[in-house]
C-alpha cells in the first residue's frame, strides 16, 4: 500500500512519543506506507498560566488538531483518550482506541521524596494539580492538604515542585511509562482512593468520517477490551454532561469471569464530587460488555439520583 499519511500531533514530548508509536506501528503493518507527523499547537498548550478549570474544556487539547483534519492538512490525529470531549465534531470520528497502559494515577514527590503512601504526607502539605477530578478525590481523602494549581509537562512540574516547595503532584502512570520514567512515581493510588479520568491510559485515533483508507490502515491498532471499556466511560461522562474539567471519574474493565451464559461482562465504577471533596457520590454497575453505552447511561442515572445532579449544578455554577 503506497501513499503518504499525515498525523497531527501536539508538540509535547509525551504527545510526540504517542504519535511516533502510532507511526511506527503503521509502518510495521504497512512497510510501503510513508507517514509524516505534523506538530500542531492547541489552545491548552499555549495558555499554560491559566488554571484548566478557567479555560473551559471544549476541545482545549483537540480543536486545532481537528481543524487540520477538516481542512485536509492532516489525515488523522493522535490524542490521549482522556483529553477527548465526548462530542466529536461533525465530519470526524474516532477510528481506534488503543490498548491501555497502566490506568492508575500516581503521586510524584520531589527529588528527595521517600513517600510510599498518602498517609505519610505531612499534615497541611502542598500538592500541585490542575485537575478538579484529582483535587476532589484527594481532598475527600485528606481535607487537610493544600491543593494548588500546577500545569506543564512532567519536567516543568518537577521543577515547580522544587521551586515552590511542594510535597508532590499527581500524574497518570501511563504518561510516565511512555516517557520511560515510571521510577518517578512515589506510589500509585488504589482505585478506591482515586478513580482515573475517563479514557485514561488509552490513545484515541481520530480521522475524517468516511475515510475508508485511513480507517482500514488503523484497524489493527484497535484493542477490543479497551474500546468496550472506554465506550462505557465516555457514555457515562456524556450522560452526566461532564468534561475534562469537571470532578467526574470513571473506569470500566471487562471482567475475567463471564456470566452464566458465557457472555463477557463490563464493570464500570464512577465518582462525582464537589471541588473541595466534602460531598461525593460513588457507584458501580456491571452489565453485558457488548452494550457499553447502556451501562454508562444506567450508572449515570443512578449517580444523578443519589445527588450527583446537585453536585454538578454547584460546580458549574461556580465556574
Amino acid at each position: 500500500m503506497s501513499g503518504a499519511l499525515r498525523i497531527g500531533s501536539r508538540g509535547s514530548k509525551l504527545a510526540l512519543i504517542q504519535s511516533t508509536w502510532v507511526r511506527d506501528e503503521l509502518l510495521r503493518l504497512h512497510p510501503d506506507l510513508r507517514v509524516e507527523i505534523e506538530v500542531i499547537q492547541t489552545k491548552g498548550d499555549k495558555l499554560l498560566d491559566a488554571p484548566l478549570a478557567k479555560l473551559g474544556d471544549k476541545g482545549l487539547f483537540t480543536k486545532e488538531l481537528e481543524t487540520a483534519m477538516l481542512d485536509g492538512r492532516t489525515d488523522l490525529a493522535v490524542h490521549s483518550a482522556k483529553d477527548m470531549p465526548t462530542e466529536v465534531p461533525e465530519g470526524l470520528v474516532i477510528v481506534a482506541f488503543t490498548a491501555r497502559e497502566d490506568v492508575r494515577d500516581v503521586f510524584v514527590g520531589g527529588a528527595s521524596s521517600t513517600l510510599s503512601s498518602l498517609e505519610e504526607l505531612p499534615r497541611g502539605a502542598t500538592v500541585g494539580t490542575s485537575s478538579l477530578r484529582r483535587r476532589s478525590q484527594l481532598l475527600a481523602l485528606r481535607p487537610d492538604l493544600d491543593i494548588v494549581d500546577i500545569r506543564g509537562n512532567v519536567q516543568t512540574r518537577l521543577r515547580k515542585l522544587e521551586e515552590q516547595g511542594m510535597a508532590g503532584t499527581i500524574l497518570a502512570a501511563a504518561g510516565l511509562v511512555r516517557l520511560e520514567q515510571p521510577e518517578l512515581a512515589s506510589f500509585a493510588f488504589a482505585f478506591h482512593q482515586m478513580l482515573p479520568a475517563v479514557g485514561q491510559g488509552s490513545l484515541a485515533i481520530e480521522a475524517r468520517a468516511g475515510d475508508a483508507r485511513v480507517a482500514g490502515l488503523v484497524t489493527p491498532l484497535i484493542h477490543e477490551r479497551t474500546t468496550l471499556a472506554v465506550r462505557a466511560e465516555r457514555s457515562l461522562m456524556h450522560a452526566l454532561e461532564g468534561g475534562c474539567q469537571v470532578p467526574i471519574a470513571g473506569f470500566a474493565r471487562v471482567t475475567e469471569t463471564p456470566d452464566e451464559l458465557g457472555v463477557a461482562r463490563l464493570l464500570l465504577r464512577a465518582f462525582v464530587g464537589s471541588v473541595d471533596g466534602t460531598t461525593t457520590v460513588r457507584g458501580e454497575l456491571a452489565g453485558p460488555a457488548q452494550a457499553p453505552e447502556g451501562l454508562g447511561i444506567a450508572l449515570a442515572d443512578d449517580l444523578l439520583a443519589h445527588g450527583a445532579d446537585q453536585i454538578l449544578a454547584e460546580v458549574r455554577g461556580a465556574a
